[in-house]
Parts: C-alpha cells; sequence; structure tokens
C-alpha cells in the first residue's frame, strides 16, 4: 500500500520537490496566497552602469541591476544617498555619479563681503559718534553775552588753556608743580580763524591790558563797573562768558565757538596720545614750572608737556616767548592726534577721544563736526596752510596803577589785523611770531 500522499513517490524530484528546474520558489507554489516578488525593472542600456564599488546602489532605488530575491540594500547608503546616486544627496546626478558642482561665485562673495564691511563700518561710526556726543561738556552758554558784534565771514574759536586743578590729588598737584590756589585763571587764549583765505591761529597775552565791560557777577549779582585790567582778570571775575565778552569788546571779533582744557584734561590727553614729539634748540630748566630737559628731539609725556607750556622764566620776551612754545605744541599735538598712526587705530583712538572730551569744556552749540574742524584747523596750521601770529605788540612792560606790568597792544595794527580777520581777507598786518 503506498503510504505516500497523491501525487508524491519514491522519485527524487517528486521526494524534493521540482527543484531547481521550475520557474518559481516551491514556497510560492505551495502557498498560493503568498505575493510573488516583482521581477527586476529592465534599465535600458545607456542608463546602465555596473558598479564601480561596495556602495553601489542597489534595487531599492530603482536604478541599478536586482540583487536575486534582496529588495533592500546591503552595502549602499540608502534610497539616494549612496555615491553617484541621483537621490536628495546628489540632484544632479543621472544613472551613476552626478555632475561635478561648479566653480564658487566669486563676484557674488565680494559683493557680500563689501556690503558686510560697509554696513559694520557704518555701525561702528554711528556708535562712535552717539558715544562721543554724549561725553562732551557744553557748559559754556554764549547765548548769556551781552552785547555782542555782528558775525563776520569765516569761523572764530577761542581756546583756552586754564590752570584748573580739578580732578588733581594733592600728589598730583605736588608732581605737575601746580600749587594749590584757588579759582581759575587761564594760562593761555588763541583765538583760531578759518575761512575761504586759510587758517590763522593768533595769541592773546593773558596780560594784554584791555577794557573789562561792565557786567554782573554770576554767584553774588553784584554789579561791576566797566574797568581796565589784565585779560585774565575777566576770565578769573567773570568765567568763559566774561572773558568771550571781553575778547569781543576789544577785538570786534564774534567768537562763534568756546574750547577749555585744564591742567589735568592736558596731561592725560599727552598720555592717551602716547606723548608729543618735540624738538628743542636749546636746554631748558625751570623750577616754577618743573620743566627740564635738553636740547634735541624727544618725547614728551604729559607731565612734561605741561611744564613745556608753562614755562616762561627762560624765554627772554616772558609770556610772550611761552605763548609761541604753546602754539609750536598745540599744532604738534593736532598734527599727532589727526595722523593715521591715531585715527585708524581704535586702541589709540578711542582713549584720545575719551581723555580729550572727559575734560574738554566747551559750548552749548558745539558738535562734533565743529570740533573737528577745529583740530583740523590746527593741523593745517601746522602744514603751512595759514599763519601763526601773536596780537600787535605796542608795549610788552607797560606799568599799570594796580596790575604791574602788562603787554599794551599796537592800537593800529591790531585794528588792521581784526578788521582782516572778521572780513575772511588775507591777513597782511606785521605781527611778530
Amino acid at each position: 500500500m503506498n503510504d505516500w500522499p497523491d501525487r508524491r513517490n519514491d522519485a527524487p524530484e517528486e521526494r524534493y520537490g521540482r527543484g531547481s528546474t521550475g520557474t518559481e520558489p516551491e514556497g510560492a507554489r505551495a502557498m498560493p496566497h503568498v505575493r510573488r516578488p516583482a521581477p527586476p525593472r529592465q534599465v535600458p542600456p545607456q542608463q546602465y552602469r555596473p558598479p564601480q564599488d561596495y556602495d553601489a546602489p542597489g534595487p531599492s532605488d530603482g536604478r541599478g541591476p536586482s540583487d536575486g530575491y534582496n529588495t533592500g540594500q546591503v552595502y549602499g547608503h540608502g534610497s539616494g544617498g549612496g555615491r553617484g546616486g541621483a537621490g536628495r544627496g546628489n540632484p544632479g546626478g543621472a544613472g551613476g555619479r552626478g555632475a561635478r558642482a561648479g566653480a564658487p561665485d566669486w563676484r557674488k562673495r565680494i559683493k557680500i563681503g563689501a556690503i558686510a564691511l560697509v554696513a559694520t563700518a557704518l555701525v561702528v561710526s554711528v556708535s562712535t559718534y552717539f558715544w562721543a556726543d554724549s561725553k562732551m561738556r557744553r557748559e559754556v552758554d554764549l547765548n548769556k553775552v551781552a552785547d555782542r558784534p555782528a558775525a563776520g565771514s569765516g569761523t572764530n574759536y577761542l581756546i583756552v588753556g586754564s590752570d584748573s586743578r580739578e580732578g588733581l590729588s594733592e600728589a598730583d598737584k605736588k608732581d605737575l608743580h601746580t600749587g594749590s590756589a584757588d579759582g581759575k585763571r587761564t594760562d593761555s587764549m588763541m583765538i583760531l580763524h578759518t575761512g575761504d583765505n586759510g587758517t590763522t591761529m593768533l595769541s592773546l597775552p593773558r596780560d594784554s591790558y584791555v577794557t573789562i565791560p561792565a557786567f554782573t557777577g554770576a554767584t553774588s549779582g553784584k554789579q561791576y563797573a566797566q574797568s581796565t585790567h589784565k585779560l585774565n582778570r575777566a576770565y578769573s571775575d567773570g568765567g568763559a562768558e566774561l572773558l568771550v565778552r571781553t575778547i569781543e569788546y576789544n577785538t570786534g571779533l564774534r567768537i562763534d565757538h568756546y574750547a577749555e582744557i585744564g591742567f589735568g584734561g592736558f596731561r592725560n590727553l599727552v598720555d592717551a596720545l602716547g606723548g608729543v614729539d618735540m624738538c628743542l634748540d636749546k636746554p631748558i630748566k625751570d623750577r616754577d614750572s618743573g620743566a627740564d630737559f635738553k636740547a634735541g628731539c624727544q618725547t614728551l609725556n604729559g607731565a612734561q608737556s605741561l611744564a613745556f607750556v608753562r614755562q616762561r622764566h627762560q624765554e627772554a620776551d616772558q609770556d610772550l616767548g611761552r605763548m609761541r612754545n604753546q602754539q609750536k605744541f598745540l599744532n604738534t599735538l593736532a598734527k599727532q592726534a589727526a595722523s593715521p598712526s591715531t585715527v585708524l587705530n581704535p586702541f589709540r583712538l578711542y582713549p584720545v577721544i575719551g581723555s580729550g572730551l572727559d575734560t574738554l569744556v566747551v559750548d552749548k552749540d558745539m558738535g562734533l563736526w565743529d570740533l573737528a574742524s577745529m583740530f583740523w584747523a590746527m593741523k593745517g596750521v601746522t602744514g603751512g596752510d595759514g599763519q601763526q601770529l601773536t596780537v600787535p605788540i605796542g608795549n610788552p612792560n607797560l606799568p599799570t596803577r594796580s596790575d604791574g606790568e602788562a603787554v599794551a597792544w599796537d592800537k593800529v595794527k591790531a585794528k588792521q589785523l581784526f578788521d582782516q580777520l572778521k572780513k575772511d581777507e588775507k591777513v597782511t598786518a606785521v605781527a611778530p611770531k
């Protein structure tokens, strides 16, 4: 009796199935409910490229040849992720390795870089402007000055160096030889005129014997009659406003802007600049100011610079000689402050601006552009774009009744000079330098 099920016998081909003679797997024939795998898609000859390495795409990407029953990925990087694939990793590829990326667009990169550079410079400039503007000490109100002359052509700056000891400790006063006198006095006064006919820097001796107009004391409210005294007295009695009024009264020039710096601010400004280079034609030694310099070129720090501009006892004409030294020093200082080594170096520029503005007292209408114009004009005088003068002197040792010896102006030549400045004409008045 045949124990084998129907259609089974001992024949090998029957015992083990049809083997490889059939076109379908045995499991598929025995289980008709199982879906047969789709035959591999035929790739056109022109699109087929043999795999170059183990990362070649498998049948899952629908591009390469079939690997038999394998419908996944054996060695590749997933669909579209393999090298040379046409998936998301290489959208430009077609049937194999993608096209080589193009060269960088340098014109576009340069344009973007230039825009970023300009934007950065603009932000830094605007920020610096507002920072510097906020530090300006606008404490002098020229609108309070009475009986002012009519405005002329060009711009007139009154630059004052005072002996203010603001911010100085007792040790500083000793080191700087400033003493501890109360109140404030002027140590130097200059009118800087700018216009179409160049720049003129005109020094006014502090001992000039001038008329001080009647005024009312700012704190006492006391009325003071018109008087004749040294120019320095106007500043001591009525501050910057009375000084401006006195200068306007005696020169006929309208002062457009006012700038004043004290001892401490002067020292700090020079130190922030890294010193000022000065060339001296003779040695200087002055006990009162503390000056002690050898002849020749040298760099003066803040304390040494202050001693240099204050010393006068070695000068044959005392205050007049000191004014010449002050003019020379301020021109050199302005030139160095406006040099590329300062302007283009933020580590030097910002300390210089900060030190100068912290102690520089200006009028309420002075803007940063006005201040910059003033410094550029001073620099221009050094470069030959203008001239340095002292008001014409008639008598440098005029005896007075209550002020000792004073300096008397040459009224004729002085008036000619002031008229030329007011009309912004070429200065031809003879005045000693």
